[in-house]
């Protein structure tokens, strides 16, 4: 199993325009839905004159946490296909809102979800996409007699040292990629006195 994720680098906009209707779009990063629905809230004030706020956010390394929202356009045509431009991207922890200003011409269902699709693809592509790695974090605890033992393990590429206590009983909090939770918890284990403990 692959702990290696994708998300944004940072925010993204676009502007896009069909048929006299303007969709302004943002792809913006965020930790969990509260961020999401925070920010949603935050551009349906700033663009209150405009006629739709529609938006998608997936939340999680997983990217098993979704929600959409059509605000007002037919069911179907705006959310959905913002969400689908996160899933062809592959991204997650991200939230896509997409204000679209009406210009007098209807566009149709078709024509909505085609614009809907190209304003979030466009505000994805201005944000960038980056590699991330799921971590795992562990707290170890062992007699100061083993602290070499464990330190050699600790120090060793990809593995971060978070915490750090010296004393008789030893405490250190140390995070890796989840992919080498066998590799690392497998050497540190065979060090005496240890014990290990997920965080």
């Amino acid at each position: 199993m692959s702990d290696i994720y994708y998300t944004i680098k940072g925010s993204g906009s676009s502007q896009y325009k069909e048929k006299m209707s303007r969709f302004l779009s943002f792809a913006l990063p965020v930790k969990n839905s509260e961020e999401a629905k925070a920010l949603v809230k935050q551009y349906q004030n700033e663009y209150h004159d405009s006629r739709h706020v529609c938006w998608a956010y997936m939340i999680g390394p997983e990217r098993s946490e979704w929600q959409l929202n059509d605000n007002g356009e037919p069911s179907g045509t705006a959310g959905k296909p913002i969400l689908g431009q996160i899933n062809s991207f592959n991204v997650t922890d991200v939230v896509i809102i997409v204000v679209r200003y009406f210009g007098g011409i209807k566009l149709g269902t078709s024509g909505l979800i085609a614009a809907y699709r190209e304003a979030a693809r466009l505000a994805l592509e201005d944000a960038g996409i980056k590699e991330m790695r799921k971590m795992l974090r562990v707290a170890v605890s062992f007699p100061y007699i083993s602290s070499e033992g464990v330190m050699r393990v600790a120090k060793g590429d990809g593995v971060e040292i978070l915490e750090r206590n010296f004393d008789n009983l030893c405490h250190l909090v140390i995070e890796f990629p989840e992919g080498m939770k066998d590799e690392i918890i497998g050497k540190i284990s065979k060090v005496e006195g240890v014990v290990i403990d997920e965080i």
